[in-house]
Order: C-alpha cells, then sequence, then structure tokens
C-alpha cells in the first residue's frame, strides 16, 4: 500500500477533529488497525474503507481509491514482515522451502543466493541478515505460537547441499521438540492437497483481525477481508488434518536428516575389494 493513502486517511481524520480512537468506535474498528492503515502497514478491506468513508464523510473517495492488492513481493512482504512481528499465533504452509523465520543462516543463504537476476554479495548479505532478524520473534518461548505445515518436498530439496539441508532439518527437530514450534508434514502419498498451489502465512493477532499472506514468484497479497481468511483457515485446517501428527513428523525429519549427513560425509561412497568398482 502506498504511504499516500494512509497520510490522506490521517489528514481526513485529523480535519474532522477525531482520534485514531474516535474513529476507530465510530468505523467500528480497533484503533491499531487505524494506525497500520495510517502507517502503511496495512491495506482497509473494502467493507473497512465503506466505514471509514461513513465515518468521516468523505463520500467514496476511501473505498474508490483503495491501493492495488497485488505488488511485488520485495515492496509488499514489508507489511506482511510488521505483521508477522506483532502476531500473536502464526501458521506457516511451506510448499517448496523453509519458511523464513525457520531458517538456518547457511539455508538462507542459499535460498536468497539463486535470486534471479542474480544479487551481489553485499546484497546477499543483507537479505540473511534481514532473514535472521525476522527469526528473532523466536526468541521469545510463548508468543507468537507457531506452527508450522510443511509439503514433503521441503525435506526433500536438498537446498545448499546435504549438509546444509542436514542442519536446517535438524534445525527443526530441535524447535519442536523444546516445544517452540509444532510442525507437520504432508507426505508425498497423500498425493493432491488444498494447499498444494500456493505457499502461505496465517496471523492472529490480540487487538486486531487475522489475516493470511500468500506468495507466488514476484508476487505477494496480503488478505485481511474475514470471509477470504476463513476460507484460507478452511483449506489449512483440512491438509493439518490429512498430515502426520508430530511425533511421525519429527521421525520423518530425523530421518531425512540422517540421509543427508550420511551423503555429505567424505566416505560416504562404499568402496569394494576391487579396488572401488563395482
Amino acid at each position: 500500500m502506498g504511504t499516500n493513502y494512509g497520510d490522506w486517511l490521517k489528514e481526513q481524520r485529523e480535519a474532522a477533529g477525531l482520534t485514531q480512537q474516535q474513529l476507530a468506535e465510530a468505523a467500528v474498528m480497533t484503533r491499531t488497525h487505524i494506525a497500520h492503515i495510517e502507517a502503511g502497514r496495512r491495506v482497509p478491506s473494502r467493507e473497512d474503507a465503506r466505514r471509514l468513508d461513513s465515518a468521516l464523510g468523505t463520500g467514496n473517495v476511501l473505498s474508490s481509491f483503495l491501493p492495488q492488492e497485488e505488488v511485488a513481493v520485495a515492496d509488499y512482504f514489508e507489511a506482511a514482515r510488521l505483521l508477522e512481528q506483532q502476531a500473536v499465533m502464526i501458521r506457516e504452509f511451506a510448499l517448496s522451502f523453509v519458511p523464513g523465520i525457520l531458517q538456518t543462516k547457511r539455508y538462507a543463504r542459499a535460498v536468497l543466493s539463486t535470486s534471479f537476476p542474480p544479487v551481489s554479495e553485499e546484497e546477499c548479505d543483507r537479505l540473511v541478515v534481514t532473514r535472521l532478524e525476522r527469526a528473532k520473534i523466536l526468541d521469545d518461548p510463548v508468543t507468537p505460537v507457531v506452527w508450522a505445515l510443511l509439503d514433503e518436498a521441503v525435506l526433500r530439496r536438498r537446498i545448499g547441499g546435504p549438509g546444509v539441508m542436514a542442519e536446517q532439518l535438524n534445525h527443526l527437530v530441535h524447535l519442536a521438540e523444546t516445544g517452540r514450534i509444532q510442525v507437520h508434514v504432508l507426505p508425498f502419498a497423500l498425493g493432491a492437497h488444498p494447499l498444494l498451489s500456493n505457499m502461505l502465512t496465517l496471523m492472529w493477532f490480540e487487538d486486531q483481525p487475522p489475516v493470511a499472506y500468500g506468495e507466488g514468484l514476484w508476487m505477494g497479497r496480503v488478505h485481511d477481508s474475514p470471509s477470504i481468511v476463513q476460507e484460507i483457515q478452511h483449506r489449512y485446517d483440512f491438509a493439518l488434518g490429512n498430515a502426520l501428527p508430530l511425533k511421525e513428523s519429527l521421525a520423518l525429519l530425523r530421518a531425512t536428516a540422517r540421509d543427508c549427513e550420511r551423503y555429505d560425509r567424505p566416505s560416504h561412497t562404499e568402496h569394494s575389494g576391487n579396488g572401488g568398482v563395482a
């Protein structure tokens, strides 16, 4: 969302002589939600915009000039990142690689170094630091509650090589064993599932409605429409119901990590008595 929209809302609110709390009450919203919109961190739903127009007497201006919902991920993810820092519960679904807040340093570098067009070493370093900063939300032992639903492809794709992948999988196991996250794997044997075409994040907050963030190649979208968020939640719940339980998921993570570790050893090739020629 462009900051002009938030700035314009703030100007209209102040011109009407209203505080954020007074506007929130008049528009049946939370003060925090108003603050996020004014700061450019949130895009109001169309229904929110209609209520804001009504409360401010601005006709249909806020409804008619809502920012575009789809923008480049690099631009739009900033809003999702800020929301991520405020969430009390986060539910991730990953289709191809480990979600950002759960990535190790070497894994993150391997993911980010595949950017196209290629980025410089300096830019890659900056991106890695940003990603690791995001992971600091896990330093709090309780909040946010984090669930990670992973397609089995996430485990099998050896991003960065077997050594990097083993470290990443063991990191997930550690987070789960210490109770910091819940992790569940959707096995290949399941076949198709409702989240097969997406990677997404669901977030809940103390004082504002939940949101969903979906991402694809070069594009991302934050959804805060209650009906859309609920539909995405239903899909997530349905997929979660078909995932492996925690115990079985951790067993698969450990086994896959051991496979990577064995492959990563210099002596992983077994030599036969005829000089190694099978």
